[in-house]
């Protein structure tokens, strides 16, 4: 729900910046990297130290390269395919790095099984509901959409985790977590009937 509302936004306040990035001559791929390779570190290391507000800063600040990436590649005028491959496949990555920091820290740390487990129910749920789109497009039908879309699931998650790691109690996150897995759920749901009436649509009309 938020990429529709929030990509205008981000675009107008992260295109200076954008711009700035390609004089320096840092290409959309190199900012795709980077950004991934931060959020992999920031989840990685402080999630399973324990470390949930510093790693959520440092995981916030690398996703806005997620941004920068698209904003860059269309100021230079060149949206390629394998840029679009590229980013969403480290979009996967970065997902599934934070999920599984989370369970980490919960198994090994804070001894909290149930949320670990909710981390990674999130994490195979959010992977489900990528690959409805992707195998929904393959077939050359529109598959996005859905009530927790990727921008949903990792402000809510960033949020409640950064909260947690200031203070607020723990079952904060693990109600926040099974809120997400029953949300995917929904969102799985969602793509698979709109796949669905799609192509029956197409089988009716041919």
């Amino acid at each position: 729900m938020l990429n529709g509302l929030a990509r205008a936004a981000f675009t107008r306040l992260f295109s200076p910046l954008a711009a700035l990035l390609l004089r320096l001559g840092l290409g959309p791929d190199a900012v795709t990297v980077i950004g991934t390779v931060g959020v992999c570190a920031g989840a990685l290391v402080c999630y399973p130290l324990g470390q949930l507000f510093w790693g959520t800063v440092v995981i916030t600040f690398f996703v806005f390269c997620d941004m920068l990436d698209g904003i860059m590649a269309r100021q230079l005028g060149r949206t390629t395919v394998w840029g679009a491959f590229l980013d969403s496949t480290l979009d996967r990555l970065a997902d599934s790095a934070v999920f599984v920091g989370l369970a980490l820290w919960y198994f090994l740390g804070a001894r909290d099984p149930l949320t670990a487990l909710l981390a990674l129910g999130c994490l195979v749920m959010g992977s489900l509901v990528s690959y409805v789109r992707a195998r929904g497009e393959a077939l050359g039908v529109r598959a996005s959409g859905g009530i927790a879309e990727r921008a949903d699931r990792l402000l809510v998650t960033l949020v409640v985790t950064g909260l947690v790691g200031l203070g607020l109690p723990a079952i904060v996150l693990t109600i926040a977590l099974a809120v997400l897995v029953v949300l995917c759920a929904i969102t799985v749901a969602q793509r698979m009937a709109a796949v669905h009436s799609q192509l029956h649509a197409q089988e009716e009309s041919a």
